[in-house]
């Protein structure tokens, strides 16, 4: 849309009288463009370019702010439109103009309407550059399963009655899923209010999304808090550890239940472990390091004796590069632990997901009565409750915490000795001060 002010100087017009065949004897310039006007309908005019002949309307238009502006726009190209036919639209247009409507932000206020759920998505997407790649796709996830329907449609047509019926659709699925969708779309469409304005509006005038709390629907969804029942450690490792002696074993099978071992012992999540490589691990100086984890803080963990001697197994006289667990194909590292989560739930007697380790290694450094502080860095937990702590604690090398790593690790090797055999005495837990 073209745009300048009564200050600016404007070039002589070439008014013609238009017909079918004044239009069609115009000269094309080779490069650049001019303008000729009709002499019956002011405002109304071809523009001509190398490439042909372009009906257009212009005029003066008050704009919101009260100065007047010399708006133009494109009607349509000659031959495509008759002349007849450009010059009702013509008419229409200008009268639209003279009663102060501007093309220009109606053009964007079209635009803006039109934008589709799929295209906010990406905008919100590219904007947000530190994201996680987990979080990416799982707004990707939700876009592509949750929202398929609403994705290349305009996301001014979602409504709060499609958001309460969709939600009661996904809750019937998933009360968990059915939230975290709808969290999802919440903070798109935030952005979008925040980001696309027409008329100094935002395009939508409120986030649909607000009737699940105004009506308070959001599912109540109870925290997972599923571990291996303390009296089930023994067994859980040692099934574990026959996993990964076994001739008969697969190369994936055994990576798996190295894995699994690794997340007990070190209480990381699935992905931490899986996407471990071979250059953030020192077997010699017993630590491993997160460069990139959940909270952003790159921290250095300690290594038990027991994972090292786990990991030196994997690694091998030549393994120095690469995932420490990689996936079957060797490109990549493995991605999917389920089989042996089932194997691991069968000895615990409850259903179990990778993440559960997580919580087991919890419970088990409360065993050994290690300070819970403590327990918090070494699974990369923030400490914001004691400030003293927080503020004066070491977070990014965490190798001070051997002892407690340690403790842990002869913790779960006791347990594997004493449900493999019933004459072994229970293993007593000290603190670093001696203290049962």
């Amino acid at each position: 849309m073209k745009t300048s002010t009564r200050k600016q100087k404007r070039s002589p017009a070439l008014i013609l009288n238009f017909t079918k065949s004044s239009i069609e004897k115009l000269s094309l310039p080779k490069k650049g463009q001019s303008f000729v006007w009709d002499s019956d309908l002011k405002g109304f005019g071809v523009r001509l370019t190398s490439g042909g002949r372009t009906y257009v309307v212009q005029r003066w238009v008050k704009s919101k702010t009260g100065v007047e502006v010399n708006r133009r726009k494109v009607i349509g190209r000659h031959g495509v439109l008759t002349l007849q036919e450009a010059r009702k639209k013509a008419q229409k247009e200008l009268s639209a103009m003279l009663d102060g409507k501007d093309p220009s932000a109606e053009k964007k206020r079209t635009k803006a309407y039109s934008l589709t759920l799929r295209e906010i998505t990406d905008e919100y997407l590219k904007d947000r550059r530190d994201m996680k790649k987990s979080s990416k796709a799982d707004i990707e996830k939700h876009l592509s399963k949750s929202f398929a329907a609403w994705a290349n449609k305009p996301a001014i047509d979602i409504t709060r009655d499609k958001v309460a019926t969709r939600f009661s659709e996904l809750t019937d699925r998933s009360q968990a899923q059915a939230n975290q969708a709808f969290r999802v779309l919440r903070s798109i469409l935030n952005y979008a209010r925040a980001k696309y304005r027409t008329d100094d509006k935002p395009l939508l005038v409120e986030n649909p999304v607000s009737i699940l709390s105004e009506t308070k629907v959001w599912n109540k969804v109870k925290p997972r808090s599923g571990r291996i029942p303390t009296d089930k450690i023994g067994a859980a490792w040692n099934m574990l550890q026959a996993l990964r002696e076994a001739p008969e074993q697969t190369t994936i099978s055994r990576s798996l239940a190295d894995a699994v071992s690794f997340l007990i012992l070190t209480g990381a999540r699935w992905n931490e472990a899986a996407q471990l490589t071979w250059n953030r691990v020192s077997l010699e100086e017993k630590w491993w390091y997160l460069p990139d984890p959940k909270n952003r803080n790159p921290v250095k963990f300690p290594l038990s004796e027991l994972a090292c001697e786990i990991l030196e197994a994997r690694r091998g006289e030549n393994q120095t590069e690469g995932y420490v667990f990689p996936a079957r194909s060797g490109d990549g590292y493995i991605i999917d632990p389920r089989g042996t989560m089932e194997k691991v739930s069968q000895v615990a007697g409850v259903h179990l997901m990778a993440h559960d380790m997580r919580r087991t290694f919890r419970a088990i450094a409360g065993e050994c009565k290690i300070e819970l502080w403590k327990t918090k860095l070494l699974m990369n937990h923030k400490l914001s409750q004691d400030v003293t702590i927080s503020a004066y604690t070491e977070t990014e090398d965490l190798r001070y915490l051997a002892p407690e790593i340690n403790l842990i690790g002869e913790w779960i090797a006791h347990q594997g000795m004493i449900a493999a055999s019933e004459k072994v005495l229970p293993f007593k837990a000290v603190n670093e001060r001696g203290e049962a």
